[in-house]
């Protein structure tokens, strides 16, 4: 039996995305930019498809700048936040603990340059507290940055309250969307989100590819420079297939959206019962208010990444925390932000399953991982000191 539970790291393209991208690359190759006919056809197909990704998330064709995809949108709405508070005065941003590094890094490098950071710690359950955000927000605080939905546990945030926080507070407000785009409502309207960052090969859509939502009003900056692309904030040759099948990945999710989340949650939940039976076993995240194709586990005693190699030999595909991290010996900082100790952090599983997962393979899961995990632990050095009671037990 072969089952890919790794969807957080990546996608299947779908039929409809590799389809509109291969009738581009044969059909739509004009340089959008040039203007001639070929040209001016390919620049049409380029508008359509902004057109239509505004609309999913309720924004305007002008407000969506395309990107290389998550990492890139969110180092140039962040840097584009600072840099625009800097010339007010204000150099003081507001985070989490457990951002990707995506947002985590572009930080860092802020604070090199003199800009002050506060990263808000994050509950045992895995969401941020509206109310410790708005207490941490200053006279200089010129962005708040909070992702959507965490790409590890899975927790999703309560993002029209934050927004509506920031924009009482007159901060902007930017978040990470790349787990939530395709599989959670947005309206960027209605949840007062200034900026908004999505990746295509999160939602069955081509690698390499993504988008920024940038609010009318905000100036922003430019990341790469070199042509007029993207009203001058982008520059490179659009990748129009890439951004067609984006757009075509994006409205097949959307449309059935409800739908595969529902038959996600079924499984998501069969998962979670059965993986609670193992002893000294705790899921990661609240149980409710998460993305309904995400389960991590933390299993005492034993180290996440032996689980993953004897998953793999039973034809199971699954990750231990983000794939940006995956060749890391540290254990995962979203788990140590949520309270959980190095040893436990390090005995982790994350399962982010697709849309056509079965109760059958679930259980096959279920069975493999405590089969595993029993087998991991009958030579664990770390087991045998809790069992014997010269440690004690967390989980």
């Amino acid at each position: 039996m072969k089952i890919y539970a790794d969807n957080a790291a990546t996608t299947r393209m779908s039929d409809a995305a590799i389809q509109v991208m291969t009738d581009a690359m044969q059909n739509t190759y004009g340089n959008p930019s040039s203007l001639y006919t070929i040209g001016q056809h390919a620049k049409e197909k380029l508008e359509e498809a902004r057109s239509s990704i505004a609309g999913i998330i309720n924004a305007e064709p002008r407000e969506i700048i395309f990107t290389s995809g998550g990492s890139e949108a969110d180092n140039q709405a962040i840097l584009t936040a600072a840099l625009n508070g800097k010339k007010k005065g204000k150099t003081h941003i507001i985070s989490t603990a457990f951002e990707h590094h995506a947002v985590l890094h572009t930080l860092e490098k802020l604070e090199k340059y003199g800009f002050t950071v506060t990263l808000l710690p994050v509950h045992e359950n895995g969401i941020v507290s509206p109310s410790e955000l708005e207490e941490a927000i200053r006279e200089d605080t010129c962005l708040v940055t909070v992702m959507t939905a965490n790409n590890e546990i899975g927790t999703i945030q309560p993002i029209a309250e934050i927004g509506a926080i920031c924009r009482r507070h007159n901060v902007v407000f930017h978040t990470d969307a790349v787990q939530a785009v395709g599989h959670l409502p947005i309206d960027v309207k209605a949840q007062q989100i200034d900026m908004l960052s999505a990746s295509a090969h999160k939602f069955h859509g081509p690698k390499g590819v993504g988008f920024l939502y940038v609010r009318k009003g905000i100036i922003l900056h430019s990341l790469i420079e070199g042509g007029a692309q993207e009203r001058g904030k982008r520059a490179g040759t659009e990748n129009l297939p890439a951004i067609l099948g984006m757009t075509a990945a994006l409205q097949e999710a959307v449309a059935n959206m409800d739908g595969n989340n529902a038959r996600m949650q079924n499984v998501r939940d069969h998962l979670i019962q059965g993986l609670s039976e193992i002893p000294h076993s705790a899921l990661n995240g609240d149980r409710v208010q998460r993305l309904a194709g995400n389960v991590n586990f933390s299993f005492e005693g034993i180290e996440g990444e032996s689980i993953l190699i004897l998953l793999d030999q039973k034809g199971i595909s699954a990750s231990s925390g983000s794939a940006c991290t995956s060749g890391s010996l540290d254990p995962s900082h979203v788990l140590l932000a949520i309270g959980r100790i190095h040893d436990v952090a390090h005995g982790s599983l994350r399962l982010s399953i697709g849309e056509d997962i079965t109760i059958e393979e679930a259980d096959y899961i279920i069975d493999s991982v405590r089969e595993i995990v029993a087998y991991l632990r009958s030579f664990s050095p770390v087991w045998r000191d809790l069992t014997e009671g010269k440690k004690e037990f967390i989980l």
